[in-house]
């Protein structure tokens, strides 16, 4: 008897430990997974030096860095074979985006007919102080205009109510919108009147199915979701220009409250919007990465893999000269390239 109630016992006392093993396992993994930080985006770029010139000129950015980087490691970290990549860094307040003209071999344009609902497209939002101000600036520079004019939301909108926003194009077609936010809104730091140009509050990806993209962004990736809204309406038609626009708007956010966050733009009307090119590349202009901080990428890679993503870069790789250890890069469900850094 003491024998069978010893051997049950030691039983039990081993599936508890795996069941501890196994919880925790799963905790360390969703901790080491989480993303840290939206470090920034990347552009591709057909100039560099117009690039640059465009984005200190016509929206206070400065650069802070140049770089030309080549390699193997490159190689494997962007699916392009034979890169050389000029790079510049730019910073505006505490946010960071980095131009990259790729001398070789160079990528497809973005389509002259690229619209809202089409599932490349992506902007940022920089932050004016003053819209009108800022709208009449960034005019000045030739820009093409997406939205008829600057917007403000109205208050039936009670999320966004009072917010004015702009949208535009770079002279690569790249999308980019103007934001200023009513006193109740936004971050503290998004009040300041001391400059005209003040930060990128976040970026924006149009996607098919908002539940698809959260598992990826949120279930894999590790962002938090922090709010969801439906914006329709003549100032949403006329925003995107798109008529009838009816567009289901979920916000992103990561572990640092400071870093800028990401929204899905799911468009239910106008539907049709065009899928990503299959076998679109880093060196196209129109594939903008999300730059995404994470605590540990090995363990975020055998995730990654085990849900089936499509992955650009075969295996994380370091790659001499870039401002991070090591790097990966995959695209989410609908073809946007996202790079995943461990620092």
């Amino acid at each position: 008897m003491y024998r069978i109630r010893t051997e049950h016992r030691t039983r039990t006392d081993t599936l508890m430990l795996w069941l501890l093993a196994a919880a925790l396992a799963l905790v360390t993994s969703t901790v080491f997974a989480a993303a840290r930080e939206i470090r920034g985006f990347v552009l591709t770029v057909s100039d560099l030096d117009r690039a640059v010139v465009f984005y200190e000129q016509a929206l206070g950015f400065e650069k802070v860095s140049e770089r030309t980087v080549t390699g193997r490691d490159l190689d494997y970290l962007t699916g392009v074979f034979g890169t050389r990549v000029r790079i510049a860094r730019l910073q505006l307040g505490d946010e960071f985006i980095e131009l990259e003209q790729y001398v070789a071999p160079a990528g497809l344009p973005i389509p002259v007919d690229s619209r809202s609902n089409d599932l490349w497209f992506q902007h940022f939002a920089v932050v004016a102080s003053d819209m009108e101000k800022a709208y009449e600036h960034v005019r000045g520079f030739g820009v093409q205009s997406i939205s008829s004019a600057p917007q403000t939301i109205p208050e039936t909108n009670r999320a966004a109510a009072g917010i004015k926003a702009y949208k535009f194009k770079d002279p690569d077609g790249h999308p980019l919108e103007l934001l200023t936010f009513p006193p109740d809104k936004g971050r503290a730091k998004w009040q300041d009147k001391g400059r005209l140009f003040l930060g990128i509050d976040h970026s924006a990806i149009t996607v098919a199915d908002t539940q698809r993209s959260t598992r990826f962004w949120r279930d894999l990736v590790g962002l938090q979701v922090a709010g969801a809204n439906l914006n329709t309406g003549i100032t949403q038609e006329q925003l995107d220009n798109a008529f009838g626009a009816v567009v289901r708007i979920t916000g992103l956010k990561p572990e640092r409250e400071t870093s800028p966050g990401l929204e899905f733009l799911q468009y239910l009307t106008p539907s049709g919007g065009r899928a990503t090119p299959i076998g679109q590349r880093p060196n196209d202009l129109g594939a903008t990465r999300t730059v995404v901080e994470v605590d540990d990428l090995d363990v975020l890679t055998a995730k990654l893999q085990a849900g089936k993503v499509s992955f650009i870069s075969p295996q994380p790789v370091s790659v001499p000269g870039m401002p991070w250890r090591k790097g990966l890069m995959v695209h989410d469900p609908d073809g946007h390239a996202v790079l995943l850094v461990e620092p």
